[in-house]
């Protein structure tokens, strides 16, 4: 697929793109307003928390992988076994030219796929860019968990953080 220009492909996320998927996520977690997580996991703890079938890079023609998306598990219990959390980030250089658009579109392809009939997301207000991107593939706001947590990291380190809560029921 062609995303503004650049040619990008989806691909099953592996270990071979581990080094590039945690530095993206360094480079999110560093923006202050993706995660309360305060450093990247090790690929070992990334691979044991994400579903092997719901993990996507978007590489362009050399490969490079510009972004992932990749699903957890929200409960243990059986009956949230169709309920899996999306999460999505895109590297600096890639950013607004689409790249999200097609991770989310494909993870939800696959969640589809895979028997999952709700994806949900929490995003902080502050990262507008991930509400518009949620809300134009179809995730609804269902509420808001105010002061959820205290962010200890980036510019906005000592403060309360609310998360929207958003789903799409497929």
């Amino acid at each position: 697929m062609t995303v503004q220009g650049t040619d990008v492909r989806l691909a099953p996320m592996t270990a071979a793109h581990a080094d590039a998927v945690l530095a993206i996520y360094s480079a999110g977690i560093a923006t202050g307003t993706a995660t309360f997580t305060a450093q990247a996991p090790s690929w070992e703890d990334f691979d044991r928390d994400h579903l092997a079938d719901h993990r996507l890079v978007a590489l362009d023609e050399h490969d490079r992988v510009l972004g992932w998306a990749a699903a957890s598990p929200v409960s243990g219990r059986c009956v949230y076994a169709g309920v899996i959390e999306a999460s999505v980030y895109v590297g600096d250089d890639a950013r607004g030219r689409g790249v999200g658009r097609a991770l989310l579109d494909g993870l939800l392809v696959s969640a589809r796929e895979g028997g999952v009939w709700t994806v949900q997301s929490g995003v902080f207000p502050q990262n507008s860019a991930s509400l518009a991107l949620h809300a134009a593939v179809g995730f609804r706001v269902v509420g808001t968990r105010e002061r959820l947590g205290l962010m200890t990291h980036g510019p906005l380190a000592g403060t309360w953080l609310d998360v929207v809560l958003l789903e799409k029921r497929l």
